[in-house]
């Protein structure tokens, strides 16, 4: 199956592509695009991979599902549009950055600028019907992303893997902590941000530890 993705990502996941899994989500997600309005655009479902390709990844964070409302998402976990409102979750993140490392609020919400440094910002889930949260859930796209996941971890090293909350903490469990920095703490959602995600210093322990490593830091 050709699937438009960045051609670093596209050699190593190539023989996920032709799994019958994929195959059925993949006429699953088209049938679900072509009948009503799903989100991310079709051309931006792989945009994190797109943006980060895999020998440049220095970060991996994870999240769950796409934004369901118009013009949210685009392809990047926890990431919205130019313009666009910031999400509970996303207003969060930015006063943590902030209390951390000082960052002032950006104006915009787009973390492409994330992305452009090496920061792999992965939904588990890469679609969802308008509205409709976690509408796409349990048709594949989980065996995907945790496939994406342990090739990481396998064929890289010295990431940084940012899990928030119970979700993506138990998605990481495929992750060798013996060759990777794997930060945990509660989702930064209002529902839980003061239960251990403020005052987590996820930012300026990823720089540390990048910087011990010969990296650059993120500019986050």
């Amino acid at each position: 199956m050709n699937v438009k993705i960045e051609e670093s990502w596209k050699q190593r996941l190539n023989e996920e592509f032709e799994k019958p899994y994929f195959v059925n989500l993949t006429q699953f997600v088209r049938a679900e695009y072509a009948s009503g309005t799903c989100y991310p655009p079709g051309n931006l479902i792989f945009n994190a991979f797109n943006l980060c390709p895999f020998e440049k990844v220095k970060v991996v964070i994870i999240g769950q599902d796409p934004y369901h409302g118009p013009g949210q998402a685009h392809g990047l976990c926890f990431s919205v549009n130019d313009g666009i409102a910031f999400p509970p979750s996303l207003q969060n993140i930015f006063k943590e950055i902030k209390s951390d490392l000082g960052v002032e609020v950006p104006v915009s919400g787009n973390l492409t600028r994330w992305a452009e440094q090496g920061v792999l910002l992965l939904n588990a889930t890469l679609t969802v019907r308008a509205h409709q949260a976690g509408s796409h859930q349990r048709k594949g796209w989980e065996a995907f992303t945790d496939v994406v996941i342990r090739t990481l971890s396998e064929q890289r090293d010295h990431l940084v893997f940012i899990l928030w909350g119970a979700y993506a903490q138990k998605k990481g469990a495929v992750i060798d902590r013996r060759r990777h920095l794997v930060l945990s703490s509660a989702h930064p959602s209002p529902l839980s941000a003061y239960q251990g995600f403020f005052g987590n210093k996820h930012f300026s322990t990823t720089n540390e530890y990048l910087v011990q490593q010969g990296e650059l830091p993120i500019e986050w």
